[in-house]
This record gives C-alpha cells, structure tokens and sequence, in this order.
C-alpha cells in the first residue's frame, strides 16, 4: 500500500507561478490589473473567443451569464441531471426554473432528443454541461436552440480543451462558462472564465462583475491618476485578482503540454481497466476532442466484486483518493423539495450517479503513482474479496 495518500485531483504547479505570484506580491498591485487583463487576453487567443472576463468563479459566470440573458423569475432553462449543483444554483439565483433532461447513457453527456421533450411556452435557455470534458452534440443543441428561439449557456467547467468538429466548446452558445478551481486542467486556486460572442454582452458582463461600477479599480487608481466612476446597476463581487491570474497565467501556457499527460494517464487506465467489471469513459468521435478532465469509470455492481461505495472506501483505505461525479442532482433533498424531482424521473443519470467513480487523472501524477492507482483498482475489482 502507497505510504503516502494520493490526493484527488492535486494540481501541477510550478516556479513559474510561484515567480509571478512573487512578482505580484513585490508589485503592490494584488488586486484586479494587469495580469488579469493578460490572462483574458491569453484565454481569448487560446479558444478563439473575441471577449473573456476572469472571474472568482465558473459559478459567477453561470450567475452572470443567466442575468446579461435576460432570464427572470418563472423562466424554464433546460439542463442536464448529472453536472455539479452550480449549474442549476445560477439559475435559481435569477428565479429560474432548472428543468432537467435525462442523459445520454454513453456520453453522460445531456440528450437532445431530452431537450426537445422539455421544451414548453416558458422554456427561454438550454445550459448543456461538456461533462468530463467530452463535448456535448452541439450541432443539434444549437438547431433546437434556433427553431425555439432559446438561448444557450455552455458549462465548460470540465472543458477547457475540448473541441467540438474542431471548435472549442464555449464559442457555440451566447456565453460559456468556465472554471479554475483547484482540481481542473488549469487552476487558478479558485477562478472563472465567461466568454461571450456579443460585444455588447461583454461590456455588461464586466460591469456587473465589480459592483455595476464604471470603472474598476486599476482604471481609478492607476499611475493615470485617479478617475471617477459611476455605480450603474447593482452588480456584483466577482472579479479575478492579480494573484490568482498570476497562477493562470502559466497554467494556461502549458495546457497542451499536460493535456498531453493526462491523455497518457488516461490511455493506460483504458488498457488496465478493459477487462474489469467496469464501464469505460466512451472515446469521442472524430473530428472532436476530448479534455481528459475526468476519468470515470462506472462499476457494474452484477458483476464486481464490490459496490460503489465499498468501492471508493477501498481506494481510501489503501491511500488513494477517489470522487464521485456526480450523485444526479434529483438525489438532493433540496432539489427534491423544492422542485419534486425524483431520481428514477431520470433513469440515465441515476444509475450513472449511482454507479460512477472518478479517479486520478492530474498532469502531476508520476508514472509510480499511475501503477499505484491501476494495481489497486485491478486489485479490488479482479477477484473477490
């Protein structure tokens, strides 16, 4: 058994990002600034956008994304069962109403012939969530998004790689929304991205990103002199300070190098885990990319040795640490309260949640702690315990 525990998800980080936050600390400028506007700037280049915002969060961007659309109390958006409880806590912020759409059993990813049956009078968006980092079917979520009129809100959380028939996800719907927490492909310790396609969404969203003021701070207190601003709505805290952009910064200039090593870690899991009592994580199709931010596996409980839970104590107990994405939203007590869902309502995405484990796939991982990780799952799900 490893001697020391593997932490799920633990982040590469290197001295260039510890130099730059040094910098930053040296600057006097932690807040909102320069670095922020260059990591926008890098992250446009990178997935072909023309505006970025950095945020505090994927969350904020949800947030924001559902109030510069427009969406009131009453309005139904149509999302998938199987994402992480953000995704429809931003809409219930604005007074929306989540409407679920069972999955796609392969892809987990949300079904469009689902939407399709969820569309009613009140439906005014469709939040299609790229999960794990494999991209949703765009092209029929944006034809029923145009013969409805709908707009789409893209989760990108798990996705800041992914490409769909050559196009980075994100760039399809009006905004796409995207996350740097602490586990994700690029991290920024905690951190958001909101891309948007209109200039003029852009320059609300920015806006309402620090306070509905008309100036951030750099603008009123930068070697210019200071300058007034003007509160122009109620907006919000949401900015992305220096410190953090000074993380992402580097983190974004090796994306494809650790893409890269995480599609090795994930290839080798392919090859260890084939014959197990498991569900492989499906290959996308050609022409799209996958971003390889999960590896899933889904333990077929008839067969293996062990359930789910016992499954992901398991791995605890032998020094390696697992997740779970995710337990379908309808499992919530809140959600059941609040809106009566019932899980078997979405049958796909129940047993998914029921099912699913994720294990490590960081671009920190050594190749002692990849064997570690395979040894140990064939261990428990290749004989009987």
């Amino acid at each position: 058994m490893r001697e020391k525990f593997l932490v799920f998800g633990s982040p590469q980080i290197c001295k260039d990002e510890i130099d730059e936050i040094c910098a930053v600390m040296e600057s006097g400028w932690l807040g909102t600034g320069p670095r922020t506007a260059k990591f926008e700037s890098d992250f446009c280049s990178y997935i072909g956008s023309q505006n970025a915002l950095a945020l505090n969060s994927c969350t904020a961007a949800l947030h924001l994304s559902a109030v510069v659309a427009g969406l009131a109390p009453g309005d139904e958006v149509i999302t998938t069962p199987l994402t992480f409880c953000a995704t429809v806590n931003a809409l219930i912020h604005v007074g929306a109403v989540p409407v679920l759409a069972d999955i796609d059993p392969v892809t987990l990813n949300i079904d469009p012939a689902e939407i399709e049956k969820k569309i009613t009078k009140k439906t005014k968006a469709i939040v299609p969530v790229h999960f794990a980092g494999h991209p949703c079917d765009m092209d029929a979520i944006v034809g029923i998004a145009q013969s409805h009129d709908l707009v789409i809100i893209e989760d990108c959380a798990h996705a800041i790689e992914t490409l769909y028939k050559g196009q980075h996800v994100g760039t399809f719907g009006r905004f796409g929304c995207f996350s740097f927490y602490a586990t994700k492909n690029v991290v920024t310790g905690e951190g958001g991205m909101i891309s948007a396609r209109e200039e003029e969404d852009a320059v609300r969203l920015r806006k309402l990103s620090l306070h509905g003021m008309s100036r951030d701070a750099w603008k009123r207190f930068g070697n210019d002199g200071y300058r007034h601003y003007q509160v122009e709505e109620a907006g919000f805290k949401y900015n992305m300070m220096d410190l953090q952009a000074a993380i992402g910064i580097h983190q974004l200039a090796r994306v494809e190098t650790n893409h890269a090593r995480r599609e090795a870690v994930w290839e080798r899991y392919n090859s260890a885990f084939s014959n197990l009592p498991v569900v492989l994580p499906v290959d996308v199709e050609p022409g799209n990319r996958h971003a390889y931010h999960l590896y899933t596996l889904q333990i077929d409980e008839e067969r293996s040795p062990l359930k789910r839970d016992a499954f992901l104590d398991a791995m605890t107990a032998r020094n390696i640490g697992v997740g779970v994405h995710y337990l379908s939203l309808p499992e919530h007590p809140f959600y059941q309260r609040s809106f009566g869902w019932r899980p078997e309502d979405y049958p796909h995405a129940m047993r998914a949640g029921r099912t699913i484990v994720s294990l490590p796939i960081s671009a920190k991982l050594e190749e002692a702690d990849v064997t570690d990780v395979i040894n140990t799952v064939v261990e428990l799900l290749a004989t009987p315990n």
